[in-house]
């Protein structure tokens, strides 16, 4: 069973940040009070990058405890480890490399190998249906017996103008896909080949987050609360298990009915 979207305006993207970011600390301690231990698929884009900033500097950063928290993308770049185009990079400076995470519970997405004059060197991987497949085998190996991927406390997806989320676009086969993890090639923006997490891993979260802020997102947001379907809009399909929450700036809401 999933759960039904609802949404949570807020009057600006600083404050939406701000707020996210007590949410999901909130989250995670209610998630470790439960079980030991909780999860999170992180997102990059720039609301999303900013929470991650707004949970470094929240004064609640240090109730969680940061070394029993899982912490997975739901999407990257096929670049170089190197390249600020990375998601997990921006993650990193963002707020990873200023709380004591267990780096064995830090599950990158793999990058491009590096080329040399020998060829393709041994770290990294040559194209992103191996580096799909090495993911889906790292959250086999957090799963419970008999699943292939976790239970995700919260998965945080951004939004963009077309309606993805992760790197699954409108119209493309990756949004059909049934393996965890899918490889995806000809992306309508750069870089073009990516690593995703696919509709039925995110929709195994007990929490799926839709982070969105910008004018430029208001005619996604609409389309996704229009009654329109996956294949077209990609986001209608990021949902959880227990909540779905669209975490929104005013802009991004503008082009949805005034409520009564």
């Amino acid at each position: 069973m999933t759960a039904e979207p609802q949404l949570v305006p807020h009057r600006d993207a600083g404050i939406l940040a701000r707020a996210a970011a007590a949410r999901l600390i909130t989250r995670l301690i209610d998630g470790q009070a439960a079980r030991g231990e909780a999860s999170v698929v992180l997102t990059g884009g720039g609301i999303g990058i900013a929470l991650l900033r707004a949970v470094r500097t929240s004064p609640a950063v240090d109730a969680v405890d940061w070394s029993k928290v899982d912490i997975w993308w739901g999407d990257e770049r096929f670049v170089a480890t190197d390249s600020p185009d990375r998601n997990d990079r921006q993650a990193r400076e963002a707020l990873l490399e200023h709380i004591p995470v267990n780096p064995r519970r830090v599950f990158p997405m793999g990058h491009r190998a590096a080329q040399t004059a020998g060829g393709v060197a041994a770290s990294g991987y040559a194209d992103p249906e191996s580096a799909a497949a090495a993911y889906a085998a790292l959250l086999a190996g957090r799963a419970a017996p008999g699943a292939v991927f976790p239970v995700f406390d919260v998965v945080l997806l951004g939004l963009g103008p077309e309606g993805h989320v992760a790197s699954l676009f409108p119209n493309s086969p990756a949004i059909v896909a049934t393996e965890p993890v899918v490889a995806v090639h000809d992306c309508p923006k750069p870089p073009p080949e990516r690593v995703s997490l696919t509709l039925p891993t995110i929709q195994s979260a007990r929490e799926v987050w839709v982070v969105v802020a910008g004018e430029e997102k208001a005619e996604a947001v609409a389309a996704s609360f229009s009654g329109a379907g996956p294949i077209d809009v990609p986001a209608t399909g990021a949902v959880g298990r227990e909540r779905t929450l669209w975490l929104a700036d005013r802009a991004a809401a503008s082009r949805l009915p005034t409520r009564g």
